[in-house]
């Protein structure tokens, strides 16, 4: 059931679209929306409401780290792919994670000190089981915006900007983050609700619609943004091709289809059930939100998508070795398959 706050915030309520069974029935389910925008701009496929404002939160970081590029602070600090790619992340916070992001300072002359995005145990929960076994608490190193936060860093040296309260919404870098966002989604945040998000950076409410839009130009970017601006997209997009790992992580969504699919698909996890993707040879650009934030049903979701699109097959997520992703088995504590998370659109 569609809560009541969601009610009055759009009058829609959104439909199923995924469906958790058990013993033979619908034990529960998952409501949300999605959009998927062609080269053209327009949309070709989607349910629910894509009009409606959410957080892209995480989602969005392929834009947020736009500047990196654009300002030539990858190439002036000598970032390879894998520091690139980080720059784009929500990653686990397992050590090779963490020692791409202390390479990025490192080569700064900077040090962890500097990351403003907080700290938490690592989203790995092995990672995080070893760093106590040691003796060890977490650092900013371990928030899985670190190597965001470290790209935002090069992207202020590199300026000559201060980072003094590079976070606040009024700051050089992040009405300059805002303005990408405009130009890249086409859509005016000047009014938009605005929120802070995990690691202390403003997130500007928009439509599905509109975030589909932006990827879309990810996909195909020639002619429908300025010529840096493609070149930065291309760069940032290879460079999370090329090291699909650093975006997430061990068992994570984003790095297990990246890694299975290589450039057929670009993936990127947002917080409360947010994902933004797309694909690079047929132009589309896909944005979901799944209502209650459960990433179990926003991954299903965007599995099935995928395979509406003609994109993946469900038996290639079998053949790949991923086709818990297409439909997820549920098991008990003795490993005995009890359910499924499966489409239900």
């Amino acid at each position: 059931m569609c809560t009541e706050t969601s009610q009055k915030i759009s009058g829609i309520v959104n439909p199923v679209l995924v469906e958790v069974t058990r013993g033979g029935i619908v034990e529960s389910q998952h409501r949300g929306a999605f959009c998927v925008v062609d080269a053209s701009g327009e949309v070709v496929l989607s349910q629910g409401d894509v009009e409606q404002a959410v957080f892209p939160r995480s989602s969005i970081k392929a834009i947020q780290a736009l500047g990196l590029i654009e300002s030539g602070a990858a190439d002036a600090f000598g970032f390879n792919n894998e520091e690139i790619a980080i720059s784009c992340a929500s990653h686990g916070g397992e050590v090779i994670h963490v020692g791409v992001v202390k390479s990025m300072l490192n080569k700064m002359g900077l040090d962890k000190d500097m990351l403003q995005c907080g700290l938490h145990w690592p989203m790995h929960e092995p990672a995080g089981r070893h760093l106590a076994m040691e003796g060890e608490t977490p650092s900013t190193l371990h928030n899985n915006c670190s190597g965001k936060h470290a790209g935002f860093l090069a992207v202020l040296k590199q300026l000559k900007i201060s980072p003094m309260g590079y976070c606040e919404p009024n700051h050089e870098l992040q009405q300059s983050i805002q303005a990408a966002m405009e130009d890249v989604c086409e859509v005016d945040l000047s009014s938009a609700p605005i929120g802070i998000d995990g690691c202390s950076i403003p997130t500007w409410a928009l439509p599905l619609k509109n975030l589909a839009l932006g990827f879309s130009k990810y996909a195909k970017p020639d002619g429908r943004v300025s010529k840096e601006r493609g070149v930065a997209m291309t760069r940032l997009s290879d460079a999370v091709f090329e090291a699909p790992f650093m975006v997430a992580g061990t068992d994570r969504y984003c790095s297990r289809i990246m890694t299975a699919f290589g450039r057929r698909v670009f993936v990127k996890v947002g917080a409360e059930g947010v994902f933004c993707a797309f694909v690079p040879e047929a132009g589309y650009g896909i944005a979901v939100k799944c209502d209650d934030g459960a990433f179990r049903g926003a991954e299903i979701i965007l599995s099935a998508i995928f395979e509406d699109l003609g994109v993946i097959t469900k038996d290639e997520f079998i053949e790949k070795g991923v086709g818990d992703l297409h439909t997820t088995p549920l098991k008990n504590r003795q490993g005995i398959e009890v359910g499924s998370i499966r489409r239900g659109f």
